[in-house]
């Protein structure tokens, strides 16, 4: 099977459109709070080893950024046009295109390793999305699929529901952020995908800010949150994001401990 065309067949349109919107916002302040992340999937050995990475949901590039150190070439896919204009500039040898994730603008078995970050959930079919990472990644390779830790791990649980009461109720049995934070949920999703099910990596990532308005930059930079100012308004956006994370204010600031985790599968 040759390269898939990047004509939309998913959920690349709506995403891309929303995670723009306060794209510098992500670059400078959220996406950092992913490095440990990031910096844990690099020390797999099936990933140190590698020569080459896609990263699919790429972002900013940070995390490309983090590979670029230890692996000679360096890829990444993003829904969202601003994103990979920052990713651009932060990798400046990295190879980064705006794409649909269900169809990866790659040759079959184009690379080692790989990745998505807190991603392939957001795909309008997620089993999809990892089949496609399933076609570009070598025979020997590893897909690492990264998503959100369980709630009781993670203190951000409650913006993201603060976010949600801003919003029309979701579709019956529409997927939430924790959908495939059971590690059950999300073996077997792979399994359906045609991967072989491995490891199943936790990692802390604190959530850290200096102060109140920094807190809002990060957290009002995500698609959900811009949908949520799009249902109801900036300043009821605001003002439900600084009730939910006032709890976790301390004389240094803002820290929310989360836990994400990461599944290491291969084809």
């Amino acid at each position: 099977m040759s390269a898939t065309t990047t004509t939309a067949t998913g959920s690349a349109p709506v995403q891309g459109e929303l995670w723009g919107v306060r794209a510098r916002d992500y670059a400078e302040v959220q996406e950092p709070t992913f490095l440990p992340l990031y910096r844990s999937a690099l020390t797999r050995p099936e990933v140190a080893k590698a020569s080459s990475i896609l990263d699919v949901g790429c972002g900013t590039g940070l995390a490309a950024e983090v590979f670029s150190r230890a692996i000679g070439r360096v890829a990444g896919v993003d829904a969202t046009a601003q994103f990979i204009e920052i990713a651009r500039r932060r990798v400046a040898g990295g190879d980064f295109h705006v794409a649909e994730m269900e169809a990866l603008p790659y040759e079959d078995h184009s690379f080692d390793v790989v990745t998505g970050f807190n991603s392939f959930q957001y795909a309008a079919s997620p089993v999809n999305a990892l089949r496609e990472a399933r076609r570009v990644v070598n025979t020997d390779g590893v897909i690492i699929i990264a998503v959100w830790g369980l709630p009781e791990t993670c203190e951000a649980a409650g913006h993201l529901k603060a976010l949600g009461s801003l919003m029309p109720p979701p579709p019956p049995g529409a997927p939430g952020p924790f959908a495939l934070s059971d590690e059950a949920k999300l073996k077997a999703l792979a399994s359906e995908a045609g991967l072989k099910p491995g490891a199943v990596v936790d990692v802390d990532c604190p959530w850290i800010y200096p102060n109140l308005d920094t807190a809002l930059s990060g957290l009002l930079s995500s698609g959900p949150a811009e949908r949520a100012i799009r249902t109801s308004s900036i300043e009821r956006a605001r003002d439900a994001i600084a009730a939910a994370i006032a709890p976790y204010l301390a004389a240094s600031g803002y820290r929310l401990n989360n836990t994400f985790r990461y599944l290491v599968a291969r084809p």
